[in-house]
């Protein structure tokens, strides 16, 4: 006769929360629950609910191009004020996407432009 031994957790322990992978399917809420647990993951994006964590990139390549981009898009929307912006923030769409867009998301600022109304 066998038996067999099951493990319990120590009262008060919490569960492991596993980590991100490339390639997981998940949930909004459960991709932000696991990058909230993983602080040294510097970028990780939820594409239809599809995780994506792209590799780093050199400076020489991307870095030095990138803030060429921001430097100028900045200049036009400091001269611009119903223009807003940011760099590599995250942006909730949906319940199945959450990129963190390496460029800056910018818009037009709704409170500050006017609908303009066509024949249709």
């Amino acid at each position: 006769m066998t038996s067999s031994v099951l493990k319990s957790r120590p009262s008060g322990a919490r569960p492991t929360i596993p980590p991100l992978c490339n390639g997981d399917h998940l949930t909004r809420d459960e991709f932000e629950r696991r990058y909230e647990s993983m602080p040294g993951v510097n970028k990780a994006e939820l594409i239809e609910g599809v995780v994506y964590m792209p590799s780093s990139v050199s400076a020489e390549d991307h870095g030095e191009p990138h803030f060429d981009l921001i430097t100028w898009l900045g200049v036009y929307r400091a001269g611009t004020t119903s223009v807003r912006g940011g760099d590599n923030s995250t942006l909730r769409l949906d319940l199945e996407n959450e990129p963190q867009p390496d460029g800056p998301p910018a818009g037009l600022d709704q409170s500050r432009t006017r609908r303009i109304r066509g024949p249709c």
